[in-house]
């Protein structure tokens, strides 16, 4: 019995110590050893890439809204707080650098097991500029525009503006943006920094204005600005000091709008002498004069029939035709124009579009016009006849959209470029074809501020 219980108290003993020698390895079940890199758990890892063509100071990067990072030159970068594996990084421009601009790519992406090295930060120079006006944030976004590529580079944080803004229009000779601002029946007005394309409001914005602002223009000359109240269903007109750009309202402005109700769009013909609005309710375009030495506005003849219900009315380069989108029958207008008078002749019969369109613009060339359709997701393009105005469905239109809701479109100078707004928080690239209209996205949409529904390039 002696025996029996010091041999069992011997196994025992060892029972204990091989538990132990486990317990001195790491635990009682195997586990493998984690390949470096394998990213189980809380591994994290570091996110950083390359800046490239910098000359100025001041540029800060941030990752995930955070994290700053100054680049005082280029070369690589690498954030300070590495990121979990599995988690998402995204890095963008914080603060611009002095006299230039900068764009990221390949900087949103999931930690995947390894170091991220691939964010490329570009920066040039630009003169051209964008701005959208979001109407649900109530404010104006802005970007650069990089002359090489056409792309974008956003300019910081929005700009406020007054409530529901709907519509921009640029100063062609002064360095001046005013946002139309439907629900404050008002208009904002801010300078731009020549160098930056940064907003910063005028003394006195914003500016009084009839019911419902919901359109805005600026005359050739850069003296007269127009707005249209679809509200009050007139059109408030101002002159612009060249060295503030505050706003004067006109003697006689609002000028009423006869025969057209609830004016949506407003444009002013090449030579400044001709002003156009569509009119929602009144299912037309109407013309007036302009006074080049006042700017007072005289009605040149009762309103056009369009077709049903116009939203928005362009004219082309040249000054010889007038063109309007038609919501209500998802198709567009032509007409030329009296050189003389001003009057409106139809073209003839409306062209086919997506359904609903909303934005219409011509290139500079006056070869070709772009129609956003909102609901069908795409453009329009259309081949201009220069001796009659007529237009023809350019091969391969339309176009669908690289983003969704498109609202809103406008032209770089040179028309090697189309900007859009999409209704549903971005801005698209296209690059244009000169020869047959064609449009071909570039890069991914930008995002932009809630909802935006304007947009236009300085």
């Amino acid at each position: 019995m002696r025996n029996e219980s010091a041999r069992g108290r011997f196994i025992q003993s060892l029972a204990i110590a091989a538990a132990l020698a486990v317990a001195a390895c790491g635990g009682g079940i195997y586990t493998p050893s984690k390949p470096a890199g394998a990213g189980i758990g809380t591994t994290a890892y570091t996110v950083g890439g390359s800046v490239s063509g910098l000359t100025g100071t001041g540029l800060v990067l941030q990752d995930n809204g955070g994290d700053n990072l100054t680049i005082a030159a280029n070369g690589a970068f690498t954030f300070a707080t590495p990121v979990a594996n599995g988690a998402g990084y995204n890095v963008t421009v914080l603060t611009q650098p002095s006299g230039q601009a900068c764009s990221v790519s390949l900087g949103v992406g999931t930690i995947a097991g390894a170091n991220v090295t691939t964010v490329s930060v570009s920066c040039f120079a630009s003169s051209s500029f964008a701005y959208v006006a979001n109407w649900v944030s109530n404010d104006v976004s802005a970007y650069a525009v990089n002359p090489s590529t056409g792309t974008l580079a956003s300019l910081g944080p929005t700009v406020a503006a007054g409530t529901n803004p709907r519509n921009v229009a640029i100063d062609p000779m002064n360095p001046y943006v005013y946002v139309a601002n439907f629900g404050t029946n008002n208009v904002s007005a801010y300078s731009i920094n020549p160098a930056t394309g940064a907003l910063t409001a005028v003394a006195g914005s914003p500016f009084a204005a009839g019911t419902q602002t919901y359109a805005i223009t600026v005359d050739p000359t850069g003296k007269y600005l127009y707005a249209a109240n679809s509200g009050s269903n007139d059109i408030s007109a101002y002159t612009i000091n060249a060295a503030t750009g505050a706003l004067t309202p006109i003697a006689g402005s609002p000028f009423s709008t006869p025969g057209a109700t609830w004016p949506r769009s407003i444009a002013v013909d090449p030579t400044g002498k001709f002003l156009y609005t569509s009119n929602l309710s009144g299912g037309n375009v109407a013309a007036y004069t302009i006074n080049a030495a006042t700017g007072a506005l005289t009605s040149v003849s009762a309103p056009v029939a369009t077709g049903m219900s116009p939203v928005c009315v362009t004219v082309d380069p040249t000054g010889k035709f007038a063109y309007v989108t038609n919501q209500g029958t998802n198709d567009v207008s032509a007409y030329t124009i009296n050189a003389a008078t001003g009057a409106l002749t139809s073209v003839g019969a409306t062209v086919p579009a997506g359904t609903n369109p909303l934005s219409i613009t011509v290139n500079p060339a006056g070869t070709f016009a772009y129609v956003t359709n909102q609901v069908s997701n795409n453009i329009s393009v259309y081949a201009i006849n220069p001796a009659t105005g007529a237009l023809t469905v350019a091969t391969g239109s339309p176009f669908l959209s690289s983003g969704l809701s498109p609202a809103s479109v406008a032209i770089d100078a040179a028309g090697a470029y189309a900007y859009v707004a999409n209704s549903t928080g971005t801005v698209s690239v296209y690059s244009l074809n000169a020869a047959t209209g064609a449009m071909t996205p570039v890069g991914t949409p930008m995002a932009a501020g809630s909802t935006p529904i304007a947009i236009r390039l300085k």
